[in-house]
């Protein structure tokens, strides 16, 4: 059985006051649930209060972005050693307002996940459709387009190493969520996708929803036989939303 992960992606969102009371109930709430394990993604400049809050708990960090390049002169650029400094275990790797609006391509992901998982980072890759392009039937040529750029750049044999999360971006911030069915059929798409190329990889690659998760739908979300757990946005700002969440999956 592949094991649940509760993933927080604050965005920009937090204080050097305020961050304390959050990650120290996270930290507290997730030492209480054995078969699920949690992680926070912070903004850079609270890498290193999450690293003196955080270390010697249940409860990982890490990081929004990353570059793809190791060092040099790339002003306003964090390399993934700079992240590994931090005691970072995870890092996110093309998620949608990044595509978005910075104009990250598939390449330029993938180089991102590879730049991570050198320096002995965990990436979460994230996949997903507009709704445009779900509308016109579009949503699995997207994804695995996608995929496949990560899959040519780091190898099948590598993919155990990361993480894929599945946003479709119609639902991010939207309060809108996929239903159980359109989340199943895309996890279970990316998953056939990666077993055609390796079947044990395929089978073991844990897979996460991002959408709007919240406590109200996170059981139902973490049911399904291909969500290995949640990417979650605003929830993640409210320790009881985020630790429900979690305790959601550890009863799926």
């Amino acid at each position: 059985m592949r094991n649940k992960l509760i993933a927080g992606n604050w965005k920009m969102h937090g204080s050097l006051a305020g961050n304390p009371a959050l990650l120290q109930s996270v930290a507290a709430g997730a030492a209480t649930q054995s078969n699920v394990s949690f992680a926070v993604l912070v903004p850079f400049p609270y890498l290193a209060q999450a690293q003196a809050l955080l270390t010697g708990t249940s409860c990982a960090w890490g990081a929004q972005d990353v570059s793809e390049e190791a060092g040099g002169a790339f002003t306003g650029e964090v390399s993934a050693a700079m992240l590994r400094d931090f005691g970072c275990r995870y890092v996110v790797a093309g998620h949608s307002e990044r595509r978005a609006r910075h104009g990250e391509s598939d390449r330029r992901v993938a180089a991102k996940a590879l730049a991570a998982l050198e320096a002995g980072l965990t990436p979460i890759v994230c996949v997903g459709e507009t709704l445009d392009e779900r509308e016109a039937g579009q949503t699995l040529a997207v994804v695995y387009r996608q995929l496949d750029a990560v899959m040519e750049s780091l190898g099948v044999r590598r993919l155990p190493a990361i993480v894929l999360a599945y946003e479709p971006v119609w639902a991010i911030g939207t309060g809108r969520s996929a239903t159980p069915a359109q989340a199943q059929e895309v996890h279970a798409a990316l998953r056939q996708r990666v077993s055609n190329a390796d079947w044990v990889v395929g089978s073991g690659l844990q897979i996460l929803y991002g959408g709007s998760v919240k406590p109200s739908n996170a059981l139902e979300l973490m049911r399904l036989p291909d969500v290995d757990g949640a990417l979650v946005g605003g929830a993640s700002l409210a320790a009881d939303d985020f630790l429900d969440i979690g305790r959601a999956a550890a009863l799926a």
